[in-house]
């Protein structure tokens, strides 16, 4: 089991935007940050659309945790790697869900630069 109820996947999962936030130091909340989500079966990833070194990105790893918000729904999470994800299957989502934006603005969050930039958020309890 993944740890979201059924009804968190399918808001956050039908949500086009996700808001994310990472945790200071001293346990408090950064700004939230808005990104694109996909949903793959019971479980959810974000990808950094400019690389590695795009602010949230960077402190969502050294953070490992922080509170994400969308659909309604609103839980702290645990960026862990994405490591045992097909990255084609979630570029095939990103494109299932996003190409209306247009190839220019997908393109950052697919093929093989965007992969190493992928987080998945598992829920805390």
């Amino acid at each position: 089991m993944s740890g979201w109820s059924a009804a968190e996947l399918d808001a956050i999962g039908r949500s086009d935007e996700l808001q994310i936030a990472s945790r200071r130091d001293d346990g408090s909340l950064r700004p939230y940050v808005t990104i694109w989500t996909v949903r793959i079966g019971d479980d959810l990833f974000v990808r950094s659309a400019y690389g590695a070194t795009n602010p949230w990105f960077v402190r969502a790893k050294r953070a490992g945790r922080g509170r994400i918000r969308a659909g309604g729904v609103e839980r702290d999470v645990t960026f862990a790697a994405a490591d045992d994800v097909d990255a084609a299957t979630l570029d095939a989502e990103y494109h299932r869900k996003y190409d209306r934006y247009g190839q220019r603005i997908v393109g950052t969050v697919v093929g093989e630069k965007a992969h190493p930039n992928t987080l998945h958020l598992v829920p805390e309890e």
